[in-house]
């Protein structure tokens, strides 16, 4: 455990130079990417009632586990992901926040430039049709411009790397907050065209008279691909790699100003998601695909409107892979490069090598959707549940082995570490510690029983977080069964 002079020295010599509002801003960027495109395939697939109960309930643990993080760093003495991992359990913590930190900003990039990659052909094809008006002479003469592979390697150079290389997270406020208004823009379209269709006397996608059941909004659904949606709201909602980096950076920073800070964020992303989902959902109801603006293409061609969004959506993903892309360097720095001085040259070398693995990705992986589902099912329940309980209830030593909050948390990191590809490293430690508390806990004790139930089944994180174990479980069995029946590559989606 880090001393005082540690503490101190952390918190007051290194003081930060973001303001509160840009610090929001970076946190709901970093929190709000590709995800929200895939939230109306995940309603499609779980009923309105159901979803909006799971979404809350990510939500709340999302919130719940950003506060056991804070505790920690406070505790710990470090704001470092990776430096609370090996104070917490050694070289197996270290490698074990390493590996979920690289995993899921790698997927979050990636899922960001499959959008570059899909999406952005189409608004460049859109354009030159105006313009030039013969669709052949398009294809003859500038097929290379309708390469989406070429495309997400050309706007990685030229916007992403340059962003990149900022050394401070707190410059990137700015696009930020010019990336969320581009996603509010987003919603706001997919609100009016909802309400439009609903409106107008002709309806601009009509179903199949047989197909008229799929047209009706469903409230509890049960399928093969309801598997997925646990993975895409934990996808939709881990920002905690980046919380760490902005805490740090936070101007006049304190554990109770960074906490307002993920409170605003993760509240004003709940709004934005469920209002994306449900419009877009009941909209198109089970014709949604898994990426939302594939959905819109298919109906509203060449549409200007569509081509609008389109370019926000491109504007607010492409500015948000350099705040994804600062965890991972930092991460890489830390393990490799621990204790050197900065060098831009090292600085430039990590940042362009990390583009380049997720342009390969991004050419050779198949759909978007798969992306959700891996990377929401393993690095995501690393970063949300087993990190920061398992290193919460390792360091904090102000709060008693025998508190509900530490009991309670437990349960939390041990079944989820069981069910996470990641957890490797941590595991023997964490059934260690599972078991050193079961053995110095008289469970029947009457005085334990009243101070600890009670307590637990008031506590909405706890119960939803119990609740969500249960539910990753059947996500990641029919995720492999799904996969198993249909190969990625092989379906609908997107």
């Amino acid at each position: 455990m880090a001393s005082v002079n540690d503490v101190l020295t952390l918190f007051f010599q290194h003081p930060g130079h973001t303001s509160f509002g840009m610090s929001v801003f970076n946190l709901s960027n970093a929190i709000m990417g590709s995800g929200i495109l895939g939230l109306s395939y995940a309603m499609a697939n779980t009923g309105i009632v159901l979803f909006t109960i799971l979404l809350v309930g990510v939500a709340i643990l999302s919130l719940y586990s950003v506060h056991l993080l804070l505790l920690t760093a406070k505790e710990g003495g470090s704001l470092i992901y990776e430096k609370l991992g090996e104070r917490a359990f050694g070289w197996p913590g270290k490698m074990a926040a390493f590996g979920s930190i690289i995993m899921q900003n790698i997927g979050a990039m990636s899922s960001y430039l499959f959008i570059v990659k899909y999406e952005l052909p189409e608004v460049i094809r859109t354009i030159l049709l105006w313009i030039i008006c013969v669709e052949y002479f398009i294809h003859f003469f500038l097929e290379w411009y309708l390469n989406g592979n070429y495309l997400v390697v050309f706007v990685s150079i030229g916007i992403i790397l340059p962003l990149s290389l900022l050394k401070n997270l707190g410059y990137l406020g700015y696009t930020s907050g010019f990336s969320l208004s581009c996603m509010v823009f987003f919603l706001s379209v997919v609100s009016y065209i909802f309400h439009d269709t609903h409106q107008s006397t002709g309806v601009q996608y009509e179903p199949h008279p047989d197909e008229a059941e799929m047209c009706t909004p469903k409230y509890f659904v049960f399928n093969s691909q309801t598997a997925y949606t646990i993975p895409i709201l934990a996808f939709a909602f881990v920002c905690h790699p980046e919380v760490l980096p902005i805490y740090s950076e936070l101007r006049d920073r304190s554990r109770k100003k960074m906490q307002n800070v993920s409170n605003l964020s993760i509240l004003a992303m709940l709004i934005m998601y469920m209002l994306s989902a449900l419009f877009g959902y009941l909209t198109f109801y089970d014709f949604v695909e898994a990426e939302l603006l594939h959905t819109f293409t298919k109906v509203y061609t060449f549409d200007t409107m569509l081509l609008l969004v389109r370019i926000a959506v491109l504007t607010a993903v492409t500015l948000t892979v350099p705040i994804v892309l600062f965890p991972i360097r930092s991460s890489i720095n830390t393990l490799l490069f621990s204790g050197r001085e900065f060098s831009w040259i090292r600085h430039l070398l990590i940042a362009a090598a990390i583009l380049v693995f997720n342009n390969m990705l991004v050419i050779f992986v198949p759909t978007i959707r798969d992306i959700f589902g891996f990377i929401g099912s393993s690095a995501a329940t690393m970063l949300i549940f087993i990190l920061p309980a398992a290193f919460y209830i390792r360091l904090v030593k102000s709060v008693p082995l025998r508190s509900p909050q530490k009991i309670m948390v437990s349960p939390n990191s041990a079944l989820s570490a069981a069910f996470s590809p990641y957890h490797l490293p941590l595991l023997p430690a964490v059934i260690h510690r599972a078991h050193h508390i079961l053995t110095n806990v008289n469970l029947f004790d009457p005085g334990l029983t009243n101070s600890l139930l009670f307590p637990l089944l008031s506590h909405q994180a706890g119960i939803f977080l119990i609740v969500g174990i249960f539910f990753m479980i059947g996500s990641l069995t029919l995720i492999t069964l799904d996969w198993i029946h249909n190969p990625p590559g092989s379906n609908k989606g997107h």
